[in-house]
């Protein structure tokens, strides 16, 4: 079956949540990880003092394809499984590899005192500009996942007015579209909820630790849902008068996405348990960009196999390595 065909898993792997939990288990990134290997840490100026963490992962006995960049989801972070198996497998086709931190995520809470908020778009752009120009950057390729997903589409639109010159094809995996939904659908999972609330507590209390003169979260990390937690912590540390203020704020519904003219695709499910599938279809794209909503996935999986690669990553290769021919014979 080829990557630009409807995904269909084995029947064993069509559930929703089957997919959820295995995008990101552990043991599909298991063993030798060349990528990995090679990668070295870099902490990027992000602007106005802030700094992010990342990991290069440069090719040592061949000339790079391209660069890949690669944003991961809430919660998650460079060391998340679907971004070490993704990123291997683009590694060993000859991409170089850099694989982004936000701030709050992974082992970066000691770089900034603020907190993370998916508002700050600003310091995400210019960490994944200023990555396009590492070795292999002249051919730079961004993809996401779910908020990384969201901040990659959001980036991509910012670039019709900053543009980031040698971006040539944008890659977003079950993107949030409408953050207060997506709240809303997490909630009311209890296994997501769980998941969730469990790392965001965690990173709460990091904050907590290491900013004592700044941070009091011992009320808020007793609240229940993320609609909770979030309102409170608005309320208390931001000038949004609510979570709904908020949501908007970073929201990529509707017409939102009409001036994305970098080449993208999305990939989404309609079986996603954290993003409602009845928003892709009333999204209005520009004409460079292609929307893949298949009937299985659930959320950032796409799995043919516990161990084989994954639709979007064998669909990635076929578009990047399109655009990597188009550009040879420019």
């Amino acid at each position: 079956m080829s990557a630009e065909s409807g995904f269909i898993p084995p029947r064993y792997l069509q559930g929703p949540y089957t997919q959820t939990i295995l995008a990101s288990a552990k043991i599909r990134a298991a063993g030798r990880n060349p990528m990995r290997d090679a990668a070295c840490e870099m902490i990027i100026n992000a602007g106005d003092g802030v700094r992010l963490q990342g990991f290069f992962s440069p090719q040592s006995e061949r000339v790079p394809l391209g660069l890949v960049i690669m944003l991961h989801g809430w919660e998650g972070s460079a060391g998340s499984t679907y971004v070490l198996h993704a990123g291997r497998y683009f590694y060993e086709l000859g991409y170089n590899v850099f694989r982004l931190n936000f701030r709050d995520h992974g082992d970066t809470h000691h770089l900034n005192e603020g907190v993370f908020y998916a508002i700050l778009l600003d310091e995400v752009f210019n960490a994944v500009a200023k990555a396009s120009n590492l070795p292999g950057g002249e051919r730079t390729f961004l993809m996401g996942f779910s908020l990384g997903g969201n901040f990659a589409l959001r980036i991509g639109r910012k670039c019709s007015e900053h543009p980031i010159m040698t971006l040539r094809h944008i890659v977003a995996i079950s993107p949030v579209l409408d953050p207060s939904r997506a709240t809303d659908a997490i909630d009311r999972s209890p296994l997501l909820r769980w998941y969730f609330l469990k790392k965001w507590r965690r990173s709460l209390a990091l904050n907590q630790e290491l900013y004592p003169h700044l941070y009091d979260f011992r009320g808020i990390m007793e609240l229940e849902t993320l609609r909770a937690v979030t309102d409170a912590l608005l309320k208390k540390y931001t000038i949004f008068k609510d979570s709904e203020e908020y949501f908007r704020g970073y929201a990529v519904t509707k017409d939102a996405l009409k001036s994305l003219s970098i080449p993208t695709s999305i990939v989404a499910s309609s079986d996603d348990p954290a993003i409602p599938a009845d928003e892709f279809p009333h999204l209005v794209l520009h004409p460079s960009t292609r929307l893949f909503m298949h009937t299985f996935g659930g959320h950032n999986g796409f799995l043919y196999g516990v161990f084989k690669p994954t639709w979007y990553e064998k669909y990635a290769t076929g578009v990047f390595a399109a655009s990597l021919s188009l550009s040879n014979m420019v």
